[in-house]
Parts: structure tokens; C-alpha cells; sequence
């Protein structure tokens, strides 16, 4: 996995289900759930001691599903996630030392930013895919259109407060590439093995991403928030 075949990877599925997992011996029905719905991805969040184990999990029983590990805070959790099988990493803020070293191991890293600054601190590093987050609460989409409209070449992940309420319009802004969300399988409904709901929830939640439009790669055109 590299950075070009992740960005192709995320164009096409516009989603990436953002998973908390307390016991890694949930990980194969949840795997096998997005799946069933449409989506072979999942964002493992390092937000629990069962992180590392569920994305082994997932790798070894349902192979076709993309993993990524999420809450990635320091150097030494991106080596735990690529040596549990993690082909891309993504955090909640730009950590320079966590940025470089997933370059340097030549992992792909999609880094939260939520300034100006740091949107350059990306495009420094030629990353042009980056996390906006916490996106409802930093400003949701108007703060996403004045801040991407500089930066053409960049696309954007939103994370955070994004719901099946307001998911179409982020994914009709052209600044963004995919959206990430918890909501198409919670915690609580992992746990509790209510995997046909997950697979239910995000069916629906792909329905609506294929019935819009794939956004524009290059020289994307004004949306009304940028204006």
C-alpha cells in the first residue's frame, strides 16, 4: 500500500468507518459486516489495549478489507500498527515526529489539520490528502471552504460530527476526497454483535456516496462555501 493507491482506494469508497473495538474478538464479524455492506475498510482507533490485536484479526480473517490504524499519538504506536498489519495510518493532529516516520517507513499517513499552518505543514512533506478534524466542531464546512479554497491540490478526510444528517454535503464539497465517521459502527453495536445493523447502516451510508458525484482531482471548481 502507498500513498497514490490509499487516495484511489478512499476516491472510490468515500467513506471510512472510524471503529473503537474493546475486545479484538469482535473484529471478524465487524470486518465481515462493513464488507457485506459495500465498504472492505476500517480505521481501527488506538483508543483501546485491543487495537493492535483487532487489526491483526481483521487482516487474518477478512482479508479483502482495507485497515487502517486511527489515534495514532506518537512514533512507537505507527510501529505497532504496521507490525499488526496496518497499511495506513491516521491521527487526530499534525505530530511532525509521527508524520516523518510513517514517510520515512513509507507508510501512508493522513495527519489531522484544522489551520492554514498546517495544511502547509503537510504540502512541506508532499502530503495532499489530510484529515479535517474535529470537523463540526471546528467550523464544519464554511471553515472547510475558506481554508481549502489556497490549496487546490489538496483533498480533505472530515472526521468528527459528520452523521447521515450532513454526510452528502460533505461529500459533494470538492475539496473532499472521503468522509470518516463513527456512526456506521458504534462501540456499543460491536460489542454487542449487532453486526446486522452495521451491515445495514452502512449499505445505507454507501447508497448515498455512489449516488454523488466522484470529486474533481485537479483545478476543482468553486463550491458555494468557498465563495
Amino acid at each position: 500500500m502507498d500513498t497514490h493507491t490509499l487516495t484511489a482506494e478512499l476516491a472510490v469508497r468515500r467513506l471510512v468507518p472510524v471503529v473503537v473495538i474493546d475486545d479484538a474478538a469482535d473484529a471478524p464479524g465487524l470486518g465481515r459486516a462493513l464488507v457485506a455492506g459495500g465498504l472492505p475498510l476500517a480505521e481501527v482507533t488506538f483508543r483501546t489495549a485491543a487495537a493492535a490485536e483487532a487489526i491483526a484479526a481483521l487482516r487474518d480473517s477478512v482479508p479483502e478489507i482495507l485497515v487502517g490504524a486511527g489515534t495514532v499519538l506518537d512514533v512507537a504506536t505507527v510501529d505497532v500498527a504496521v507490525a499488526s498489519g496496518a497499511q495506513f495510518v491516521v491521527a487526530p493532529g499534525f505530530n511532525a515526529e509521527v508524520v516523518d516516520h510513517c514517510l520515512d517507513r513509507g507508510v501512508p499517513v493522513v495527519p489531522g489539520v484544522s489551520t492554514p499552518t498546517e495544511i502547509e505543514m503537510g504540502l512541506s512533506r508532499g502530503l495532499t490528502l489530510l484529515k479535517f478534524f474535529p470537523a463540526e466542531a471546528a467550523g464544519g464546512l464554511r471553515l472547510l471552504g475558506a481554508m481549502s479554497a489556497p490549496y487546490r491540490t489538496v483533498r480533505f478526510m472530515p472526521t468528527g460530527g459528520i452523521s447521515p444528517s450532513n454526510l452528502p454535503d460533505y461529500l459533494q464539497h470538492p475539496a473532499v476526497l472521503a468522509c470518516g465517521g463513527s456512526w456506521l459502527a458504534t462501540a456499543p453495536d460491536i460489542a454487542a454483535h449487532r453486526f446486522e445493523q452495521i451491515q445495514r447502516r452502512t449499505a445505507e451510508a454507501v447508497a448515498v456516496a455512489d449516488s454523488l458525484a466522484t470529486p474533481p482531482t485537479a483545478d476543482r471548481p468553486l463550491h458555494p462555501s468557498d465563495k
